[in-house]
């Protein structure tokens, strides 16, 4: 499967087959300016501007905002309902983490999570190869929370979402905390938007960091981890 990032918490998931799945794209005033993705499906963590620019989408793809069991296109994707804040969602409502389920892969979007799982929860998840998850704090669980939330999990490779980059005008922490918080990690810097991800070279304790896409820039790379 390739994964391409565009900013924020929004990823183009691809399977080999060519289905894709557009995740959380945020409006322009966010910094990054998504628009013309084709995909067969966009998913939405919460209602919030920063998560839910359909518009950054072309046509007129399934959207996928609630809990449950989804199909697109022969990927199974699962909705987890989840707190936006550490008060059960009195502060900042409601998240939707989902799984998706590709070319043997299940990738789990944590949204804008900002606690941590219960036992439960992580046992009706169950196995997580791929997590993305939110490190900027402020919205979201910070760096340290970050990796409370990853080791709870287990999952081979982390790649951490939702923190400040030289696009986004919003007001959270950058990457760099986290990749400290990390260095016991492998931690594969990419200077690239995306990359293929295969099943049998998943590894263990690996972090990714990828740049958010710039499509005026030019051809992309592509990186096979």
């Amino acid at each position: 499967m390739n994964i391409k990032w565009y900013g924020h918490s929004c990823f183009l998931l691809t399977s080999e087959s060519g289905v894709s799945i557009l995740t959380d794209p945020p409006a322009p005033e966010t910094g990054y300016n998504v628009k013309g993705v084709k995909c067969d499906a966009v998913t939405v963590s919460h209602n919030h501007f920063d998560h839910c620019y359909l518009a950054a989408a072309e046509g007129e793809p399934v959207v996928i905002t609630d809990e449950g069991e989804h199909d697109v296109n022969g990927v199974h994707v699962i909705g987890f309902p989840s707190f936006h804040d550490k008060e059960r969602g009195a502060k900042r409502g409601m998240n939707m983490m989902y799984l998706f389920e590709m070319d043997g892969i299940r990738i789990l979007h944590a949204g804008d999570v900002g606690d941590q799982l219960t036992r439960e929860e992580i046992a009706n998840i169950g196995v997580v190869d791929v997590l993305l998850v939110p490190i900027g704090g402020k919205y979201t669980l910070d760096s340290v929370e970050a990796r409370e939330f990853a080791n709870s999990l287990k999952p081979s490779v982390v790649i951490p979402m939702h923190y400040k980059t030289s696009l986004c005008g919003i007001d959270i922490d950058d990457c760099q905390n986290f990749v400290s918080t990390v260095r016991d990690c492998r931690i594969h810097k990419l200077n690239d938007c995306e990359a293929s991800i295969y099943l049998n070279t998943l590894g263990e304790d690996r972090v990714l960091v990828l740049d958010p896409c710039v499509e005026s820039e030019g051809d992309q790379m592509e990186f096979d981890i």
